[in-house]
């Protein structure tokens, strides 16, 4: 099993880097103008949902986000994912069961990522990059549940462009006290304490664990 996994890896890398970098570049300019085409229609706050792949229908975080994002759709939100399993299906699955705007937005991988099929409005990206561009132009607003590099790469990917003042501030969400503290609380003390960190950076999210609390605070401020 290992070395097949090794082997698709291998492929993955040769079909990337065996490309002139010139044709790739019309690739990636293809998935700019496609992602850029199909979300600028979206008339109204797309809210996006960040959290595991690995996460199971069963398992409490999946219920969560499926209860979350429904209410925001009912709400008259958008709701963006990544497209895969886990969190992002049940964040698409509240959006489509509330007959809202469900918006996959998949990567092609060569293992554990397939698109679910809650999606109403599905797009595909063969490049990071471009799909991290279309998550922080088109929401309004972040909820990240617990999950693993993936997620910690898409929250402070948006957390460092607000810090910087890149793009304005949103809310960002982190559901979870429980995963999340232990992550605050080394940020606190070990990036705050040393200076690495403003002690009003900390203010660019907030943490929280009730739905209804999460669902107001993004009606209160992303106004439809």
């Amino acid at each position: 099993m290992q070395s097949k996994v090794v082997d698709e890896r291998h492929q993955y890398s040769l079909e990337n880097f065996n490309v002139g970098d010139s044709w790739r570049l019309f690739r990636i300019m293809s998935e700019f103008v496609d992602g850029f085409d199909t979300l600028s229609s979206v008339q109204k706050p797309a809210v996006s949902f960040f959290g595991s792949a690995r996460i199971r229908p069963e398992d409490p975080y999946y219920k969560l986000t499926d209860r979350i994002a429904t209410e925001l759709a009912e709400a008259g939100y958008a709701i963006i994912t990544g497209g895969g399993p886990g969190v992002m299906a049940a964040a698409n699955k509240g959006a489509a069961v509330a007959e809202g705007v469900s918006i996959g937005l998949n990567i092609n991988l060569p293992f554990e990522q397939e698109p679910n099929p809650f999606a109403n409005m599905p797009l595909d990206f063969k490049y990071f990059f471009v799909r991290k561009v279309m998550f922080i132009k088109y929401a309004m607003a972040f909820i990240c549940l617990p999950g693993g590099f993936g997620t910690l790469d898409e929250l402070f990917e948006a957390l460092t462009l607000m810090q910087t003042r890149r793009i304005k501030s949103f809310p960002v969400v982190l559901v979870g006290t429980e995963f999340w503290s232990g992550l605050l609380d080394w940020m606190q003390e070990k990036q705050v304490g040393a200076g690495y960190l403003r002690k009003d950076d900390m203010f660019l999210f907030s943490l929280m664990d009730d739905p209804d609390e999460i669902v107001h605070h993004i009606k209160r401020t992303v106004v439809l």
